[in-house]
């Protein structure tokens, strides 16, 4: 986190899973909107694809850093969603 994010934080919000600020109730809806996309069957699909892509996808030996940062993004993002869904079910 920088120091700019802490300057600028807005009054009544915390810090997310994603690392920005919003209110618990923001919060709150953002995981029941990831939750309710995601929980159709097509969404589920989309899901598994994005996992194939991401999480079960296997650097070789012979990848270059920028390839693997471009991965390790798109795996932060899949688990970012992922835990949304649940912070949905947690509620």
């Amino acid at each position: 986190m920088s120091w700019e994010q802490l300057q600028n934080k807005p009054k009544g919000s915390h810090l997310s899973i994603d690392g920005f600020y919003r209110t618990e109730e923001r919060e709150r809806e953002l995981n029941s909107d990831m939750a309710a996309v995601f929980s159709t069957v097509i969404g589920e699909k989309v899901l598994d694809y994005l996992r194939s892509i991401t999480v079960d996808s296997v650097a070789g030996r012979d990848v270059s850093n920028e390839h693997l940062r471009h991965l390790e993004g798109m795996r932060y993002l899949y688990f970012i969603i992922k835990k949304r869904i649940e912070s949905d079910k947690e509620v």
